[in-house]
Formats: structure tokens, sequence, C-alpha cells
């Protein structure tokens, strides 16, 4: 789904935007990656693999953005490696099941998933103990995407923007209820964030899933709401909603007009939901160097990207290495602001 503008971008200038940055790192990185092999050969172990079909856990119902980012990079990578790519389902407990399978599987390449905020830098602060620990017994392979959240308040809202939001705010006390699509959610954890940051206050009241929470904003029950865009555009298209910030570091090619958190006086601010591939602890390092380069070629194709983009994704890519550098520096973020708030999910 794209978003209404009041200019309309054509699809091929907004891909442009979206990816022209990343697009030339990914290629950097896989060329690099393809000369290396090519000068000196990979070892025995990535020459052989794989033999069989490669699964990847999904930690999602079919048909979420989870399933519809591995499902997208199948076609490709079955034909580059000769063999199937396998995609399983297991939603439940805020993704630990799935990434628990995950963890718990052979180390050997063939079993992979697609990890988020929640069972990798929210769990181990908001569950009492979890199945696995995500720093020590997951391998980060490639960052698949993020999406930032967008802030909506009830269209007969007085503020247009989030300075304005802000000084409304804090003219009301205690008055202040935010909706989210759960607790635990990143959109619950976002405001937490954003509240921590600019200095008000405002009561949390979850719901279950991103309708009934945006409803209750349309309907001023609540007083505004952080989640994805795409779940927002039919209240918004229908004069329900209005948007007035984005928690990305910059705007959305979709939105150029909506600014962000860090425009309005608050630098440096950034709550992103992300997603990514992840290995079992342990896999050899030179699957984990394939499975890198091979998904990070996937994610360059044309179809896929415009896809993604439908979704309201924007694609990642980059090395393990970095991966692991930002879930760490994400883990230590949003611990601070759970512990903070005392939110537990169990």
């Amino acid at each position: 789904m794209m978003a209404a503008t009041s200019t309309q971008i054509p699809m091929e200038k907004i891909l442009k935007i979206a990816y022209s940055r990343l697009h030339l790192l990914q290629t950097t990185i896989v060329t690099a990656s393809l000369c290396l092999s090519s000068a000196f050969g990979l070892p025995a172990v990535a020459q052989s693999w794989p033999t069989k079909p490669v699964k990847v856990v999904v930690p999602a119902p079919a048909g979420s953005s989870l399933d519809v980012i591995v499902r997208g990079m199948g076609d490709t990578l079955s034909k580059r490696w000769g063999q199937p790519w396998v995609v399983e389902n297991k939603p439940g407990a805020g993704g630990t099941i799935g990434m628990d399978l995950v963890a718990k599987a052979p180390a050997d390449g063939y079993t992979l998933g697609i990890g988020f905020n929640g069972p990798i830098a929210f769990g181990p602060f908001m569950f009492k103990k979890m199945p696995y620990d995500p720093a020590k017994d997951l391998m980060p392979i490639v960052l698949t995407s993020s999406q930032p959240n967008v802030l909506a308040v009830p269209a007969a809202h007085p503020a247009n923007n989030f300075r304005e939001f802000l000084a409304w705010a804090k003219t009301q006390g205690d008055k202040v209820s935010y909706a989210s699509v759960g607790q635990g959610s990143s959109s619950h954890l976002s405001m937490e964030l954003l509240k921590a940051t600019a200095g008000f206050e405002a009561t949390h009241v979850p719901f279950n899933g991103s309708p009934a929470a945006a409803m209750s904003v349309a309907q001023n029950e609540t007083q505004a709401l952080l989640a994805v865009e795409p779940a927002l555009l039919s209240l918004v298209q229908g004069g329900r909603l209005k948007l007035i910030a984005v928690t990305s570091p910059h705007r959305l090619p979709t939105r150029p007009d909506l600014q962000t958190v860090a425009e309005a006086g608050f630098t440096g601010f950034d709550a992103l939901a992300w997603n990514g591939i992840f290995a079992p602890a342990g896999t050899p390092a030179d699957i984990a160097i394939r499975l890198n380069t091979d998904i990070n070629a996937a994610m360059t194709e044309p179809s896929f990207r415009q896809n993604m983009l439908k979704q309201g994704l924007i694609i990642g890519g980059g090395s393990a290495a970095s991966f692991k550098t930002f879930i760490d520096s994400e883990t230590r973020k949003w611990g601070a602001i759970i512990t903070k708030a005392g939110i537990k999910i169990d």
C-alpha cells in the first residue's frame, strides 16, 4: 500500500530516494565478497553448501511483513543455490517460540530465522526468563529491513506537528493517554522513549493490534498513537486521523512533508522497528559469509525492493559485523527504556 500525498511521486523516484545510498553500500559489499571468493576461493564447506533445502523460521503468521520479506527473497536464493528456500511460520510468545527453534537448531547453515526487535532486543528485559540468550545463542547474518513509526492524533487535534503536540501535552498534565498495538510492542516502547526524550506525561492504554488502537485515537478516546504507517492509512485517508511526525532519522520518501521528531528539536531521536536474518551460534564462518553475500544480493533485486516499498519497509543490507553492532546498540537503548518504565509481559 502506498501513502497518499499532496504531490504524487513516481515510483522510480521514490525508489531512488529511499535506496540509492543503501544500494551503493550493498553493491560494494557484494562485489568485494565475490572478488575475494574468486581470488582466494571459498573454503570447502561453503563451496559444497547447500546440498539440501535451507529452512527459514518466521516467528510471525503467514502474510505478515516478516513473512513477505522472507518469501520475497526465496526465488532468487533458490536459483542461486540450486536448493529450495523453505519457509516455516512459528508465531507466538512475542516471537520467542520461533527464535528459540533457531537457537536450538544444528549450526550447519540449514536452519535460519528472521528475528525482530521483540525477541532480540526487547525480550531479555521484559520476560522473567527466556528459553535462549539472543546474544549468545544466535548469530546475526544481515539486517533485512527497518520501518519507522508515525505519530497519529485525532483529525481535530490542535497540533499539526510534534512541537505543537508537545506544547499541548505539557498543558494537559496527567490527562493525556496514548494507545499502543500491544504491551511491550515497538509501538509501546517507542512512545515511552519519546516521552522520556521530550519530557511529557501520558498514560499507556494497550490494545490487541493496530486496528483497535487506531480507532481509539480516531474516536479521541486516546490522544496519540505511534504505529507503522500502512496500519493507519485507511483512517488517515478517511479524514479521521492525521499524522504529525515520524520516528526515523530522515523523512519518509512517501511523505516528504512529514517532519521527523529529530527535526522538531530532539536531535538523534531514532525509533525503528527492524528485522534481520539469524543463524544458530556456531554456524561456520564461511557459510555465514556466503549467507550474508547472497542475501545482500537478493535484496538488490528490483522486484523485491518494489514489493518492500509497498509494505512501507526500507531495505537493510550490509555486513554481519555492522548488524551485530546495531543490535548491541538497540539492546542497550531499549533495555534502559524498558527498565525505567518497568515494562513486563509475563
